[in-house]
């Protein structure tokens, strides 16, 4: 793996466990969209692929993968008194805020990914703006070379735009750098872009479901290190 110079992360379900991170938000969130209602949020959450008693998301939620402009035309669908600016602009604010629980600990993480001499970078759907609040709030913004969402003008995954756009950023050919993300839109984006692709299990997809798109499937981030100098991962 001596050619590798550089990763890019995916965001959700990647650098952050989805299902712990947006599970209890995602039903305090739907609870604010129908005003208090607790039924009308259970039923509508449920065509959105999100269950609201299990606070847990199916795998064709909407919610998941999309770009929160896409994802806001959806929920809009099922809460028509909210106007689609209004509706993006509060999943914008309050998912901002959102604390995101690290499946390893990142600082020293990132930091010896870092001193090992790799460019590192997020391509996430969600939008910039929140997705730097959540890498700012785990205090590990300043150890990436780039950040772009769905909105940095890169276009969206599965697309290969923020894939091309992170080369550029950082002076590296594709076939130099890891494209790591818990869904087929991350490892199809990587790999359109000729990049290698690792699979992580720490989103709401299943092993099966990315292997087609995946060089290696792996538990979480954590297994890349020993990936890189070589070693088998379980």
């Amino acid at each position: 793996m001596d050619h590798i110079k550089g990763i890019l992360f995916d965001k959700d379900g990647t650098l952050f466990d989805f299902q712990a991170t947006w599970g209890v938000w995602t039903a305090s969130f739907f609870m604010k969209l129908a005003k208090g209602d607790a039924t009308l949020a259970a039923e509508k959450s449920l065509k959105l692929g999100y269950d609201m008693k299990a606070k847990k998301f199916r795998k064709d939620c909407v919610i998941i993968s999309h770009t929160a402009g896409e994802v806001a035309v959806e929920i809009q669908k099922e809460f028509p008194d909210w106007q689609i600016d209004a509706l993006l602009k509060f999943i914008n604010q309050t998912a901002a805020d959102v604390p995101q629980v690290q499946p390893v600990p990142l600082i020293p993480y990132l930091q010896g990914l870092r001193d090992a001499g790799l460019k590192l970078g997020v391509a996430t759907n969600d939008a910039e703006a929140p997705a730097r609040a959540h890498l700012d709030r785990a205090r590990v913004t300043h150890l990436f070379d780039f950040v772009a969402g769905y909105d940095s003008g890169y276009g969206a995954k599965p697309d290969p735009g923020m894939q091309f756009g992170f080369c550029e950023a950082v002076g590296l050919s594709p076939e130099q750098v890891l494209m790591v993300g818990d869904s087929a839109h991350d490892l199809v984006s990587g790999r359109d872009a000729g990049m290698g692709t690792i699979g992580v299990l720490t989103g709401v997809t299943e092993a099966d479901e990315i292997m087609p798109f995946a060089d290696i499937i792996m538990q979480d981030i954590g297994g890349i290190v020993g990936y890189l100098s070589g070693q088998p991962v379980e």
